[in-house]
């Protein structure tokens, strides 16, 4: 076996090369994964940008898809060229966070066992999946097996994109009947819209620009699409609801325009789902947080994590509830990751999100 592998490594803001490792050492609780697909998120444009520090000489990407190469001493329950995936959030499974059910702040480590983001290892305080190999700490927590009949494809979003998504319909505690909006329609905010319509919200209406995007949208679950190039979105859903406004809104972009947006859109007593990545302080209008007195519930989702998230999610998938095949636009091989990147960053081509192969 080669003792070196290619990843892709984060030097400083604005700059990124796809360099050469050694291949990760596997300890008993770990296993080595050889990634078959991956792709680059949002958050990676965040990291190459410098709106979110990481440490220089990272292997970024969160996002794997794989066949176990080794596994640790101590790993039970898998064998060696099983297909798995790993969420982009991998909790120890032991910590006072992860046993309160909150994967995502896992402290594992710290006296009281909470440490926000904490759960998000991969790409952030670890080595991350765009790389030949990826390993995985607390494997018996994180690893699971893809179901068979399942394509990498159909896969490639569990780990983040679908569970985020997801989370932010969950969180935002959507009831049967419900009518919710969703501001902007990338991948993460077309997988909140699908995940919306899955809880059984009556009707979605979707924010969004780029026809591409709405044609989705639509797809997805959206029974209206508000351009807001056109007219104000806030104005549109008070006009779609009748005045009422949404019960519920997922702001899915990270921007104080769009955060504005989604509160100024949920009616009394409603929710505002923020599932975005902000890069500078927000705002809160006095007014549309009527003085603090609206009974409005503001809900922050990190994308849940563990083997049992990734299995529910890939078991959506598989019961055809959900179709993610058209979220991939773009296919590249690992030597062509500065290419991706550059298309991604910049939004070029209709992109949404990009498959990438080793």
């Amino acid at each position: 076996m080669a003792s070196k592998m290619r990843a892709t490594i984060f030097l400083e803001p604005g700059r990124l090369v796809l360099g050469e490792k050694p291949i990760p050492e596997v300890g008993p609780l770990d296993a080595l994964i050889r990634i078959t697909t991956t792709t680059i998120c949002g958050t990676d444009i965040h990291i190459l940008k410098g709106e979110y520090p990481v440490a220089a000489g990272l292997t970024i990407g969160h996002e794997p898809v794989g066949v176990i190469d080794k596994l640790g001493s101590a790993v039970r329950g898998y064998t060696e060229g099983q297909r798995v995936i790993a969420g982009a959030i991998t909790p120890s499974g032991w910590s006072n966070a992860s046993l309160d059910g909150c994967h995502a702040q896992c402290g594992a480590g710290t006296a009281h066992g909470w440490k926000a983001i904490g759960g998000w290892r991969f790409g952030n305080t670890i080595d991350g999946a765009q790389a030949d190999y990826l390993l995985v700490p607390d494997a018996m927590a994180n690893l699971a097996p893809i179901p068979d009949g399942l394509t990498d494809e159909q896969v490639l979003m569990c780990p983040d994109i679908l569970s985020t998504g997801f989370g932010g319909a969950e969180a935002g505690k959507i009831r049967i009947g419900d009518t919710v909006a969703v501001f902007a329609q990338g991948p993460i905010g077309l997988c909140a819209t699908a995940g919306a319509r899955l809880m059984g919200a009556a009707e979605i209406i979707a924010v969004e620009s780029v026809p591409e995007r709405a044609a989705i949208s639509r797809r997805m679950g959206a029974d209206h699409v508000v351009d807001f190039t056109k007219e104000d979105p806030v104005s549109a859903i008070q006009r779609i609801t009748k005045g009422r406004g949404v019960d519920v809104a997922i702001e899915a972009l990270g921007r104080q325009q769009t955060f504005e947006w989604a509160l100024r859109s949920i009616r009394p007593g409603g929710t505002l789902s923020s599932l975005g990545v902000y890069s500078e302080d927000l705002k809160i209008p006095l007014d549309a947080f009527a003085a603090g007195l609206g009974d409005h519930r503001i809900v922050t989702t990190l994308c849940p994590g563990g083997k049992e998230r990734m299995r529910r999610l890939m078991a959506t998938v598989a019961s055809g509830r959900v179709d993610t095949g058209a979220l991939v636009t773009h296919h590249f091989g690992l030597e062509d990751i500065e290419t991706a990147y550059d298309l991604f960053g910049h939004q070029r081509d209709g992109v949404l999100k990009v498959a990438i192969r080793p």
